[in-house]
């Protein structure tokens, strides 16, 4: 690791050319004809055509594989609303992520905006440049707002990653960490500490694959989310269950799951020895985790746990969802990302964790054997099956549900006729 980390990131993001992402040329333009097609007057044809046919922009620009990704810097990482600009560089970071990964192009941007409506709006006004729009970065609640506004006016894929790639990896993983421990999904209790983006949407997506809403213990600041409570949102009530737990602490005794989505450190030593026996953590906190692993296994030996960190087993990291869903969803130009795209994703990555791991990954980790166990519940990141597993299915689930708009791509692993239910 870096001696100074510090130093090494502000070296790596202002040299040799500052910043992290470019455009690139996709057409010949060495010549006077080439000039003449790519501009004046070649470019008035496809101007005319598309607009006759507003669809067959997906034929002449690069419409259908550019995704913006967009914040307004009110929620960056763990340090808060940095503004708009301060969040460029995370971003950027997206936004190679997405082309590294999945071969997807971004324009990342970033709004200044006086209030929602205005945010809302100055979406709205520029996605017709887009394919897909990736929300990031902007604060709870107004982000479930943002989200549900832009998915009821736009006819393009709407993701807003802090909610659903976190919920995705965390339903992968935890399903592979449940199997490991012989629990079931549906009769496990769940404590999960943070009540913001990411701890809302994944428990509202591990309701949708079956855990009951009073199985499910939400931790804001204040404690239990209970049905006494008056301080509560709508996102929050609707995780409103009626119990005489009302503390972390309490809500810890006898749980099966503990997913954190905090702040550092706040996971004590008794309360993981008050959970049940064989204890799944997901410790989601970064940099710093609610616990460590080697803290959490000197207290226990039955437990599973997983970080957001790369330095340790079992890393839960969005990276492992955003751009693959994306690339299914553009594939088969999509309307929408819906839940039942959402599931389809997190079997994927599910499934993926459970099949030997090729060669070149263990030599880009230095690992000598990666069995799915304890310590391999997840795909590791540079896991090349990836664009091959969950794009398809994600494609899959879109066409099932009928909100793809192209049959399943040709260049696509062989599709299994499946049916809308197989997807909820």
């Amino acid at each position: 690791m870096f001696k100074d980390l510090k130093q090494a990131a502000l070296h790596y993001h202002r040299f040799p050319k500052p910043g992290k992402v470019g455009l690139e040329i996709t057409k010949p333009t060495e010549t006077r004809e080439d000039l003449c097609l790519a501009y004046t007057p070649g470019v008035g044809e496809p101007v005319k055509v598309i607009a006759q046919d507003p669809d067959s922009a997906y034929l002449y620009t690069s419409k259908g594989n550019l995704v913006a990704v967009i914040s307004d810097g009110t929620a960056v990482l763990g340090l808060g609303n940095v503004g708009a600009l301060a969040g460029k560089p995370v971003m950027e970071g997206k936004g190679i992520l997405f082309k590294r990964f999945a071969d997807v192009d971004v324009f990342d941007i970033e709004l200044k905006a006086d209030n929602l409506n205005e945010l809302i709006k100055t979406i709205v006004n520029i996605s017709p440049t887009f394919g897909g729009i990736n929300l990031e970065d902007i604060k709870a609640p107004e982000c479930f707002a943002v989200e549900k506004a832009l998915i009821e006016q736009l006819d393009i894929p709407v993701f807003h990653d802090d909610q659903h790639g976190t919920a995705i990896v965390i339903s992968a993983g935890l399903l592979n960490a449940l199997e490991i421990q012989g629990k079931k999904l549906a009769e496990v209790k769940i404590v999960c500490l943070g009540a913001g983006a990411a701890g809302i949407a994944s428990m509202n997506l591990l309701k949708a694959m079956g855990v009951p809403k009073q199985n499910i213990y939400m931790v804001d600041t204040k404690g239990v989310i209970h049905t006494g409570r008056t301080d509560l949102n709508s996102y929050k009530a609707d995780f409103a269950i009626d119990t005489e737990k009302t503390t972390l602490a309490a809500a810890m005794q006898d749980a099966d799951v503990f997913i954190g989505v905090s702040v550092a450190n706040l996971l004590t030593e008794d309360m993981i020895r008050s959970m049940a026996s064989k204890p799944i953590i997901f410790a989601m906190a970064n940099p710093d985790p609610e616990i460590l692993p080697p803290a959490a296994r000197a207290i226990r030996d039955d437990l599973i746990i997983a970080t957001g960190r790369g330095d340790y087993p079992n890393q839960v990291n969005n990276v492992l969802c955003f751009p693959f869903i994306f690339r299914g969803a553009l594939d088969v130009r999509s309307s929408k990302i819906n839940r039942a795209m959402q599931i389809a994703a997190v079997h994927a990555i599910k499934d993926l964790a459970q099949q030997p791991v090729p060669e070149a990954v263990l030599a880009k980790y230095n690992q000598d054997n990666l069995v799915f166990g304890p310590d391999y519940i997840i795909p590791k990141i540079h896991d090349p099956r990836l664009i091959d597993v969950v794009p398809a299915a994600v494609a899959r689930a879109a066409i099932a549900t009928k909100v793809a708009r192209l049959p399943y791509p040709e260049h696509y692993p062989q599709m299994a006729t499946q049916t809308e239910e197989s997807f909820v």
